[in-house]
């Protein structure tokens, strides 16, 4: 199988079970050029990260996090950052116990234009 990125800018990392039973998980690692709470320009950021509750607590997704984090480095950017939704207390914590610190909160809205 053939591996796709769509963007130049950006690198995916998965964990494979090993077992021919597919994916355990997965990040994307991109640039952006300015990040909320960062000091440098451009950084690394952490596009997407998702481990499967069967194979969280274990290493994965700090794994997943330090293979961006890699990438990241190896473009020479001093810095890395990441969102999650509000209310996802889970990446929250597992973003704090991976070294990454709050910077802020933001609600977001929308208006649909008829």
């Amino acid at each position: 199988m053939g591996r796709t990125v769509l963007r130049a800018d950006a690198a995916v990392f998965v964990i494979d079970r090993g077992n021919g039973s597919g994916l355990a998980g997965f990040s994307e690692a991109g640039t952006r050029s300015v990040a909320d709470g960062c000091t440098s320009s451009p950084v690394g950021y952490v596009e997407a990260w998702y481990v499967d509750p069967d194979a969280r607590k274990v290493g994965h997704g700090r794994g997943l996090l330090q293979a961006g984090e890699d990438w990241a480095r190896s473009r020479g950017y001093s810095e890395m950052a990441s969102d999650a939704l509000i209310d996802n207390v889970i990446s929250h914590e597992s973003h704090r116990r991976s070294g990454y610190v709050e910077v802020d909160r933001v609600v977001t809205f929308r208006k649909p234009l008829k």
